[in-house]
C-alpha cells in the first residue's frame, strides 16, 4: 500500500499531567504521587498517529517561542514530519493543558490555547504549495474557525480531500463549510452538540448522523469508543465493528482513529478497509498509557493485526 502525504492544520499542546489521590479543595495544597509531561493537542496527536503509521506528514501549526515549543519541534522532527510550515510566535506561550487525574480516573483540565490561537488563514495560504501536493488535509477545532474554513476552501479549490474532526465541538461551526468537507468525524457527544439531538442510544446516533446527511454533509463517521463507529452517507448507514481489548487508558484514542483513517484512506484503501483498520488502531492504543506515546508504529500495528486472527 502506497504511503500517503497528509497535511495536518491544527493544534499542538504540551500536556502537564498530575496524578492525585483526590482533587484539592479551593485554597488547599496537597501532595501528588506522580507527574508526567507529554506531547498533545488534537492536531499534533492525529499527525503523530499518521506519521507513526508511515505517512508523510506536513504539519501546519503555531508554537510559542518557549521551551515547550522547542521540545515540540524536536518531537515533530523525531516523527519525521515536515516542519517547514510550523510558525513560531514571539512573546506568546505554546499551548498547554494542565491536567489533574484522581484515583478513580476522573480528571480536571485547564487549557491555555496560547500560540494555537495565532494560526491564521494567511498561514494556510503560505503553506499552499505544499498543501497542493497532499492526498488529504486533516482539520480539528482547536485553532480559529476562520483558519479551518480557509483550509476547507483551499481543499475544495485545489481538489485535495478534507477531513474535519469537530473537536472541541462548538455550535458556532457553520454547516455551510461542513457540507464542503469529504469526511466529517465527530464522536457521540460532539454529534449531540452540533445537531441538538440526543445520542444516548445507537438509534439516536444514527438519526443524528442522518440529519447531517439530510443537510448536505457528504459522509459522517461517528466514533463510538468501545462500540466501534458508524458511517452515514446518502446511500445509507454502516456499522464498523469494535475490536475487543482490555483498556488501560483511553486518552487520545479518538485522535488515533482519525489519524489512522487519514493514513489508510489517503493511501487509496477503500473506505470500509480504512475505517476497519482505524478502529483497530484506536483499540490498540487504549492498551497503553498516554496519547502519542500509546500509538503503534506501522510494524507494531501489523503485529497487532496478525494477532487478531479470527477476530479480524
Amino acid at each position: 500500500m502506497s504511503k500517503p502525504r497528509i497535511a495536518v492544520i491544527g493544534s499542538s499542546n504540551t500536556d502537564l499531567v498530575t496524578y492525585v489521590n483526590r482533587m484539592p479543595a479551593p485554597g488547599e495544597t496537597i501532595e501528588a504521587p506522580s507527574f508526567e509531561m507529554g506531547f498533545g493537542g488534537k492536531g499534533a496527536n492525529q499527525a503523530a498517529a499518521a506519521a507513526k503509521l508511515g505517512a508523510e506528514v506536513v504539519m501546519v501549526t503555531a508554537l510559542g517561542d518557549d521551551l515547550f515549543g522547542d521540545n515540540t519541534m524536536r518531537n515533530f522532527a523525531a516523527l519525521g514530519m515536515d516542519t517547514s510550515h510550523v510558525k513560531r510566535v514571539a512573546g506568546t506561550p505554546s499551548g498547554v493543558a494542565t491536567i489533574l487525574v484522581d484515583a478513580s480516573g476522573e480528571n480536571c483540565i485547564v487549557i491555555v490555547k496560547g500560540a494555537n490561537g495565532e494560526l491564521s488563514p494567511a498561514d494556510v495560504e503560505r503553506a499552499g504549495a505544499a498543501l497542493k501536493t497532499c492526498d488529504l488535509i486533516l482539520l480539528q477545532l482547536e485553532v480559529p474557525l476562520e483558519t479551518v474554513y480557509a483550509a476547507i476552501r483551499f481543499g475544495k479549490a485545489h481538489g485535495v480531500k478534507t477531513v474535519l474532526n469537530p473537536a472541541p465541538a462548538t455550535p458556532a461551526l457553520d454547516i455551510a463549510y461542513v457540507r464542503e468537507v469529504d469526511y466529517f468525524i465527530p464522536n457521540e457527544s460532539e454529534l449531540a452538540i452540533l445537531t441538538g439531538m440526543p445520542t444516548q442510544t445507537d438509534a439516536d446516533v444514527e438519526a443524528a448522523a442522518k440529519s447531517l446527511i439530510a443537510q448536505g454533509v457528504q459522509a459522517v463517521i461517528v466514533t463510538l469508543g468501545g462500540r466501534g463507529a458508524l458511517l452515514a452517507t446518502a446511500e445509507g448507514t454502516q456499522r464498523i465493528a469494535p475490536t475487543p481489548v482490555t483498556p488501560l487508558d483511553t486518552t487520545g484514542a479518538g485522535d488515533a482513529f482519525v489519524g489512522a483513517f487519514a493514513r489508510f484512506h489517503g493511501s487509496r484503501a477503500s473506505l470500509d478497509e480504512a475505517l476497519t483498520r482505524a478502529a483497530r488502531y484506536a483499540a490498540d492504543s487504549v492498551t497503553r498509557k498516554g496519547a502519542q506515546g500509546s500509538y503503534a508504529t506501522e510494524a507494531e500495528f501489523e503485529t497487532f493485526e496478525r494477532g487478531l486472527g479470527g477476530r479480524r
